[in-house]
């Protein structure tokens, strides 16, 4: 697979500029990075952004993150890993990533309300909007991830 365009970032610079302002505006939020880097990981499964989710779990590593529940993600409505505040997060990002599917619905909302504070359902709704934005980008663009070497076990 080649890019379609070689560095999308280069073009519409002043919305660029706007939207990595949105996304570091996050991290002023009362939601912990964990959560918001789960989100944006799982969203980017859903939309099937290799760019995304390696980007993601590299920050999830260097948030301390471990294998399993970097692993288990795509499966998280049947693991224990993950919070009662992580659930939450993850249910809303599922229902808002696929919107056309779900409709957001309530049961999904009312748990996002158990869990989160008024200002955080909007921060929390505002980051996975941005990152289905970005998912977007890279896979409408055809973005590559960095690649690194490969290990495979010899046959």
């Amino acid at each position: 697979m080649s890019a379609r365009i070689a560095n999308p970032f280069l073009h519409a610079a002043s919305s660029f500029k706007s939207a990595i302002a949105l996304e570091r505006s996050f991290s002023e939020s009362t939601i912990e990075p964990v959560i918001l880097d789960l989100v944006r990981l799982r969203a980017s499964q859903i939309n099937g952004c290799a760019y995304c989710i390696h980007m993601h779990v590299t920050d999830l590593k260097k948030l301390g993150e471990e294998g399993m529940r970097l692993h288990m993600l795509d499966g998280w409505r049947e693991s224990s890993l993950y919070t009662p505040r992580e659930r939450a997060a993850l249910a809303w990002t599922d229902a808002l990533t696929l919107l056309t599917e779900t409709h957001a619905p309530d049961a999904d909302y009312e748990l996002l309300k158990s869990q989160f504070t008024e200002e955080e359902q909007v921060v929390l709704t505002l980051a996975i909007g941005t990152i289905n934005m970005w998912n977007r980008m890279n896979v409408g663009f055809r973005s590559l991830h960095p690649s690194g070497e490969i290990h495979r076990k010899s046959s």
